[in-house]
């Protein structure tokens, strides 16, 4: 089935915006840019705990978004309640034999700890 997926999940992309000047001169980007990306397909790809110096925990989701959804290795993604890290390039999938496109991949990270 393409995507948008009916019962799928609606992911929000935040884009950082348009940079500003900070009270020192320097540029920083500006606030976020949201875009609603409804009907996705969202898995859980695994966690990961380190206890040397201190608790963290990275958790991994893989998102696969209907095929124009823009997004970049610096955009995060809200899913589920949680902002996540977009971690590489944003991939898209498509048939090399009919050329169907079913989406674009984001694999996403979040670290806490």
């Amino acid at each position: 089935m393409p995507l948008p997926l009916p019962q799928g999940v609606t992911i929000v992309v935040l884009t950082p915006g348009t940079p500003v000047r900070d009270s020192a001169g320097n540029y920083r980007p500006g606030p976020d840019v949201e875009t609603e990306v409804e009907g996705c397909a969202v898995w859980p790809t695994g966690s990961t705990e380190n206890e040397d110096a201190q608790v963290q925990t990275a958790e991994r989701v893989t998102v696969l978004a209907p095929y124009g959804t823009v997004a970049t290795n610096i955009s995060r993604v809200r899913v589920w309640g949680a902002v996540y890290n977009v971690e590489g390039a944003p991939l898209p999938w498509a048939s090399p034999l009919t050329g169907t496109r079913a989406g674009i991949q984001l694999q996403l990270e979040r670290v806490t700890g």
